[in-house]
């Protein structure tokens, strides 16, 4: 038997091990080229998305920024337009997935806050404005009013004629620019500026008539009950309110085409109705005016227009200050009509016309039959002065009072004829007298006259003489029928 060297089995024994090391390094490199393909592979798709949410994010940065430029270049401007302007639209976002999201939310508070220093700036600056405006408006109505008292003494002082209406001419536009004073002033804050006694309440609205161009295209019918009258605190104010919505009436209808004032009683109040045969008003008019009337928010000069229309916005201060109500509505006629409401309970009381006798300037009450004396538009527990009288049996002229009125000349008939609607004022004849009489007269010396006696006498002597000069030129009134309202 042959022997194998010992030398060749280590050779052998060698081999071996060295094949069995170099299977194992093998099998470990597999390993480890599979774990670094496992780990390359990995690497590359996390660099993929990497490179996507770079992408993402730059895309949401480009749209952010978007954003930006919109709410500034955009948004804002149109925000402050806004602001002055209701119906201008704000626009939102230019990108809809930000929505309900931090960026916008924040972009949210941007313009909630920039709204709300804007209107506090305006309101600021609006403050100041009417400040200084009230100042220079008193100012000027003080002036106004001295000028209108030298006019009617110079009305007192001189007898010509063509003086004397060189002088109703120009204390008719004093009359013009004191009205536009007085209701700027009122819108800023100040007070009307007047105060008066007791006025029954026909007189007061032909005292605002008079006070407007085109006077002689209001019609006027008295349906009161009773003597009402307005309170001294309330007659101004309520002057005011109807003679602005008297110019917006006449300023709004044609000027051959009349306005119409109706005076009525209720139950709780007493109401002025002025109906126009104008244009009308759109529903958003109404609106706006409604608005403006109610007196419930606080009224910026930037937002009566330009140049400012503040007939509306004064109504609307007056009737928040005193509390007597303004409404607006499509007339029947096809115009505006204007209803203003004065409560009895407080602005209301009955006057007794045997002391104070109504102006033959304002219109007689339309009193069919028997008529109602009852006080009901008074505060609880007031009597009516009128009440207690004994009522005619016929709507005839009324009867001559038992003793005659203080400063009431007693050559003048004691009853004076009815005076129909659209008619001038009539006046009463004299008795005959002596000349033995009317010498003596001419030699006493007439009673002094008080400053407010002379002033409401030259205002009737100015309304009586512009009314019947455009009666003449006019053509004759229509009859009470065919004005009367439905």
């Amino acid at each position: 038997m042959t022997s194998i060297p010992e030398a060749l089995l280590w050779c052998l024994s060698a081999g071996t091990a060295a094949a069995v090391v170099l299977a194992a390094l093998s099998i470990r490199a597999r390993g480890q080229r599979a774990d670094l393909r496992s780990r390359l592979t990995t690497a590359e798709e996390q660099n993929s998305a990497t490179l996507h949410s770079n992408t993402e994010l730059s895309a949401r940065l480009r749209a952010t920024e978007a954003e930006i430029r919109h709410l500034a270049e955009t948004r804002l401007p149109d925000l402050t337009m806004a602001l002055a302007h209701p119906h201008v639209p704000v626009p939102g976002l230019l990108d809809t997935r930000f929505a309900g999201t931090d960026a916008d939310r924040a972009l949210s508070a941007v313009l909630e806050q920039v709204s709300d220093a804007i209107t506090k700036e305006r309101a600021r600056v609006d403050a100041a404005a009417q400040s200084t405006l009230r100042g220079a408006t008193t100012t000027i109505q003080a002036l106004l009013y001295r000028l209108q008292t030298a006019l009617q003494e110079m009305q007192h002082r001189y007898d010509d004629p063509d003086v004397a209406q060189d002088l109703l001419n120009a204390d008719f536009l004093n009359e013009q620019a004191l009205r536009r004073v007085q209701a700027t002033g009122v819108v800023c804050g100040a007070w009307p500026g007047l105060t008066r006694e007791d006025s029954y309440l026909a007189e007061l609205v032909v005292g605002a008539t008079s006070r407007l161009r085109g006077y002689d295209r209001v019609q006027i019918s008295n349906q009161l009950r009773d003597p009402i009258a307005v309170v001294a605190r309330a007659v101004e104010p309520v002057a005011i309110v109807v003679t602005e919505l008297l110019a917006n009436a006449l300023h709004h209808s044609h000027r051959e085409l009349p306005v119409t004032i109706t005076l009525q009683q209720g139950n709780r109040g007493a109401s002025v109705l002025i109906d126009d045969y104008g244009v009308g008003m759109h529903d958003d008019e109404i609106k706006a005016a409604m608005e403006l009337l109610a007196g419930e928010n606080d009224v910026l000069l930037t937002q009566l227009g330009d140049p400012p229309r503040s007939g509306f916005a004064a109504a609307g201060q007056l009737v928040r200050q005193y509390g007597f109500g303004v409404h607006v509505e499509p007339s029947p006629y096809g115009g505006v009509r204007a209803v203003v409401y004065i409560p009895g309970d407080p602005l209301l009381t009955v006057l007794d016309e045997s002391a104070q006798p109504m102006s033959v300037m304002a219109p007689m009450p339309h009193r069919p039959g028997v008529p109602d004396r009852s006080a009901s538009v008074l505060p609880t527990g007031t009597a009516s002065p009128a009440a207690a009288a004994p009522a005619p049996a016929a709507p005839a002229a009324p009867a001559a009072p038992a003793a005659p009125a203080p400063q009431r000349d007693d050559r003048f008939e004691a009853a004076p004829p009815v005076q129909q609607e659209g008619e001038l004022p009539r006046r009463r004849r004299r008795k005959p007298v002596s000349e033995s009489e009317e010498s003596a007269e001419r030699t006493a010396s007439p009673p002094p006259r008080s400053p407010e006696e002379t002033g409401s006498r030259w205002a009737a002597l100015q309304r009586g003489t512009e009314s019947g000069r455009a009666a003449v030129q006019s053509e004759p009134p229509r009859s009470p029928e065919g004005n009367a309202q439905s």
